[in-house]
């Protein structure tokens, strides 16, 4: 269970032992619910709520994550325990594969499975689309293409074989593959639903308002399961390290990316989503963020859709929370020897 607290003015503290969530309703009563601690695996806090010490000590006798986050969803920091809960030597290798061979081969692995579920997700679109055809095919041999670009470039001749020698090349073909991808899913849309490619901080349309909140949620999880594995979530092969980037993060993340697109293209593809899920931002740049009913929404479905809907996988059938976890415990595993290598391929 994931306590998920975005209402301004909510409190979370303890009550016998605990989880006890209060807010003040319309008529001005408090409304109070009460949660085991045994069952909450997640806790996520948006600004303008707040939290007792008291729930912080329990949260983390109980291993329960704390999450901070904006109120567009983007994680800005976490309650965690003071022990690393793993050996130093797999950020030491982290840190080595960064600036080796090893680190391009991977990002290549998490790239083109970001690619390959990409390119899936659109086939599954074409079964029940036979009217747009011709369209998706073109774009299916499109982004075949920057795959095969991507599992081929290499460094020049003489140069070091790892991702900084073909960083800016491997962006530029992700990218690209980007704009194919969400143009195809903006084309397939009803009408209304539309929308002139991606955009964040703010969203300029509802579509992105509900993807950027998604990506956010998954951000934080992801950031967590690197930590469970020992990895360190700053140190990344590919995205740049500047100040407090989470650069691993946005490096692991990649196959993962296509399971929020497919949640929120659910959503809109069923007209589950209207008018009274998004708010007008307001600032220097004017866009569109999720209020209340939105994230409601979109943390149900998604949550439905990470912990609740189990798919084949690796041999096992899991969530894909579970999938997420295994793969960060795999990587660390390899980095420091136990296994063989990256994977050809990620499928999800």
């Amino acid at each position: 269970m994931q306590l998920h607290i975005t209402t301004y003015g909510t409190y979370l503290h303890v009550k016998d032992a605990m989880f006890d969530v209060r807010r003040k309703g319309e008529d001005g009563k408090v409304i109070s619910a009460t949660y085991s601690a045994e069952k909450v695996t997640h806790i996520l806090l948006a600004t303008g709520t707040s939290l007792s010490t008291d729930a912080v000590r329990l949260a983390m006798r109980h291993n329960v994550d704390v999450v901070f986050i904006e109120q567009q969803g983007d994680p800005i920091g976490r309650v965690w325990h003071a022990k690393l809960g793993s050996t130093t030597k797999i950020r030491k290798r982290q840190l080595e594969a960064s600036l080796g061979a090893d680190g391009l081969r991977w990002i290549r692995t998490w790239l083109l499975a970001k690619l390959d579920n990409q390119t899936g997700f659109i086939r599954d679109l074409k079964k029940h689309r036979p009217q747009h055809a011709n369209y998706l095919d073109d774009k299916l041999v499109r982004l075949q293409a920057l795959s095969l670009s991507i599992n081929t470039v290499e460094p020049l001749a003489g140069r070091p074989a790892c991702v900084a020698e073909v960083a800016d090349t491997l962006r530029g073909l992700e990218g690209t593959a980007g704009r194919l991808y969400f143009e195809t899913l903006s084309y397939v849309l009803p009408p209304d639903y539309r929308f002139s490619g991606r955009s964040s901080r703010p969203a300029q349309d509802a579509f992105n308002a509900f993807l950027n909140y998604g990506y956010g949620m998954l951000y934080g999880k992801v950031e967590k399961t690197l930590m469970l594995a020992g990895l360190d979530p700053y140190l990344g092969f590919l995205h740049r390290d500047d100040y407090n980037q989470l650069s691993m993060v946005y490096d692991f993340i990649e196959p993962y990316r296509g399971w929020a697109d497919e949640v929120v293209f659910r959503l809109f593809s069923a007209k589950k989503v209207n008018k009274s899920h998004i708010g007008e931002v307001s600032g220097s740049r004017s866009g569109y963020s999720l209020n209340a009913a939105g994230k409601e929404l979109l943390v149900n479905a998604f949550n439905e859709f990470l912990d609740n809907d189990p798919i084949r996988y690796r041999g096992r059938n899991l969530v894909r929370s579970h999938c997420i976890q295994l793969d960060a415990h795999q990587f660390a595993n390899e980095l420091i020897g136990k296994t063989g290598g990256p994977p050809d391929m990620i499928k999800l």
